[in-house]
């Protein structure tokens, strides 16, 4: 099936069907947001290993398993959690009225939004793309997809994947480089989710604030993995490894530094590099290791160990590249300082700079100074150290004691915080995003609302504002 490139028009048109469509059936009942995901989940069950196939030809090569456990069962994970909590979710919530008004009821309704835009990035095309959906669906709303230009074959397989179970006016997928995606963040959806990097995010958010379009912005960051002395050492960095591994470090949350005791950086950076080498042993032919998505890409990690290098840093390789075909082995970067492009720009690839720090205090003060991570990660069996991390720093969401994995909690919130995002999906927080709560206030027959009305200064008025307010020594009506 051909993802042909839309103009800005057709964007349009294809919007005002969406909404049209959502006027005919403004609140689809939980019985029929049901069915949609059960069809979604089905859908990705048939699909799974084409989706797969073609994001490993979009790679250059890429695990099946490794697509399978992020791209396929997250969302899977995630449909399961929504039916379970669908009735609750959807129950207006009973809230209190000031006792100015008691006998009287207020509660909130959840209305769905409409239609909801969604732009995907090219690292989790299956995971990124539908885990937003899957959110606007359990909400009642209809959506229109974005996918990467990086990621051709996964948009293609997508596309099929959607238009198996749902109308286009239900559920479109759009194709197409950076100026279709302009086009697409600028038009007036009733809620846009992005997912990529903080300086596209500022771009999508100027182009919703033309239409006063909210927005959910999912961005990055450089999230740090502080390992206290209190830490198993190698535990962690085999985990802190694994985490650079994955998706060959491509991974909006994976670990972009570490934060060690000085007298231990060294120890824990040859336990990082065996720990690497026992999971990939030959990176240069492993087939179960990801490649690099573009050649581009490629050249921008050499870029940035080539300023680290000239700035003093040194830097130890972990494997064996193979050039052809992206593979790009762990490097591991000490003698970091902040001059460096490394220490600044998040990373996105198998580079994994480690930083030395004294005591808490210093780890806790070098990662407060530096913009706010979509994650940061503590290892450790300190819980005052945890808890003094937690409260004295800002982060998306935090795991402790391994990375990544409070991602895959689709009872918790995803989200970032200042320059790693804003807004929060996934679970109940994604269904209320993307729902509008509706304030709903009801009178009683018989209650007395007159004794508000003009003329002012009567006796029930004075007495409801002696007791709300006390007496004043302005003695003026």
């Amino acid at each position: 099936m051909s993802l042909a490139v839309m103009s800005p028009e057709a964007l349009q048109e294809l919007l005002a069907r969406q909404r049209t469509a959502f006027s005919r059936e403004p609140y689809p009942s939980r019985v029929a947001r049901q069915d949609k995901l059960r069809r979604l989940r089905a859908a990705l069950r048939r699909h799974q290993d084409r989706l797969c196939d073609a994001m490993s030809l979009d790679f250059g090569g890429r695990p099946r398993l490794e697509s399978k456990l992020a791209d396929v069962l997250g969302p899977v994970l995630e449909i399961n959690h929504a039916l379970r909590q669908l009735r609750g979710w959807m129950k207006p919530r009973r809230r209190q009225t000031e006792l100015l008004f008691f006998s009287n009821r207020a509660w909130i309704e959840y209305q769905p939004k409409g239609v909801v835009g969604i732009i995907a990035p090219w690292n989790f095309p299956g995971y990124l793309a539908l885990g937003p959906l899957i959110a606007a669906l359990a909400a009642g709303n209809r959506a229109m997809i974005k996918m990467s230009e990086f990621a051709p074959n996964s948009a293609q397989a997508v596309r099929a994947l959607l238009a198996e179970c749902f109308d286009e006016d239900e559920v479109a997928v759009v194709g197409g480089d950076a100026e279709v995606g302009k086009a697409f963040a600028a038009l007036p959806f009733d809620h846009l989710i992005f997912t990529g990097s903080t300086e596209v995010g500022r771009a999508v958010m100027r182009a919703a604030a033309e239409n006063l379009v909210p927005v959910t912005l999912e961005l990055g960051g450089k999230s740090p993995a502080v390992v206290s002395r209190s830490a198993d050492l190698r535990q962690a960095a085999r985990k802190i490894a694994h985490g650079r591994l994955f998706n060959a470090g491509q991974v909006c949350v994976a670990p972009d530094y570490a934060l060690v005791p000085r007298e231990r950086l060294q120890e824990f950076a040859a336990a990082v590099a065996d720990a690497f080498k026992v999971m990939s042993p030959d990176t240069a032919s492993d087939r179960d290791y990801t490649s690099i998505v573009s050649q581009r890409h490629v050249t921008r990690l050499h870029e940035l160990l080539a300023d680290a290098r000239a700035l003093g840093a040194e830097v130890t390789i972990c494997g064996k590249p193979d050039v052809a075909a992206r593979r790009f082995p762990l490097h591991l970067v000490t003698g970091v300082s902040d001059a460096m492009r490394i220490a600044r720009e998040e990373i996105f690839g198998p580079i994994l700079p480690i930083l030395p720090y004294d005591g808490l205090d210093g780890a806790i003060e070098y990662i407060a100074a530096r913009p706010r991570p979509l994650a940061l990660y503590y290892f450790g069996g300190d819980a005052a150290e945890a808890s003094a991390l937690g409260r004295r720093t800002h982060a998306g969401g935090v795991t402790l004691n391994d990375w990544g994995w409070h991602v895959f909690q689709h009872d918790l919130p995803f989200g970032g915080i200042g320059a790693s995002g804003m807004g929060t999906y996934h679970g109940h927080e994604g269904f209320l995003a993307l729902s509008h709560g509706k304030s709903m206030f009801s009178t009683h027959r018989l209650f007395p609302v007159h004794f508000f009305y003009p003329p002012y200064g009567r006796f029930m008025q004075r007495l409801a504002l002696r007791l709300f307010l006390g007496t004043s020594a302005d003695k003026r009506r």
